[in-house]
């Protein structure tokens, strides 16, 4: 569990800016008002979950292996992170699906209704539905995870300056 502690506090304030994110959406009215920009601007996320990644490995790297690290000790690293952030990717969305933005699903269901983008209302609750959404924040937190994490720990990695004599 100590050998982890970094990799533990970096997935929650990874879930903790995802949350933050989420609030940031609702009250720029990406969940309602302006629910027909929401799928082109929420994909603006991947800039800071990128960017945590970037910050979690560099923080492993420098207080746990003591400023060097190589690429399978990052990409475990990063795996770990990813993996905590899985488990918790339910919770996450349930909140925020009941606290955060409780009338998303029935605005974006009305949207893509009236835009043309679903024809029946079958197919939109089949779609946008908390149910199906656990599933798919699931599946993204893993694949988006394991993506990120394979790409950030080939910039993270870092032998040892000193040479052998």
């Amino acid at each position: 569990m100590r050998n982890y502690k970094i990799e533990i506090r970096w997935a929650f304030i990874f879930i903790g800016s995802l949350l933050l994110w989420m609030l940031l959406e609702r009250l720029a009215g990406l969940h309602d008002e302006h629910i027909d920009m929401h799928q082109y601007l929420t994909n603006l996320y991947a800039i800071p979950a990128i960017l945590l990644y970037v910050f979690a490995l560099l923080d492993k790297r420098k207080h746990f292996y003591n400023g060097e690290m190589s690429y399978k000790q990052g990409f475990i690293s990063g795996l770990i992170i990813t993996l905590i952030v899985t488990v918790f990717s339910p919770l996450t969305q349930l909140l925020v699906s009941n606290v955060i933005t409780p009338d998303y699903f029935t605005n974006v269901i009305e949207y893509s209704l009236e835009s043309g983008y679903y024809s029946s209302m079958a197919e939109a609750k089949a779609q946008f539905n908390l149910e199906n959404y656990i599933i798919q924040s699931t599946v993204g937190a893993f694949i988006m995870g394991l993506v990120t994490t394979a790409i950030v720990a080939i910039f993270t990695r870092k032998k040892s300056t000193t040479k052998m004599v």
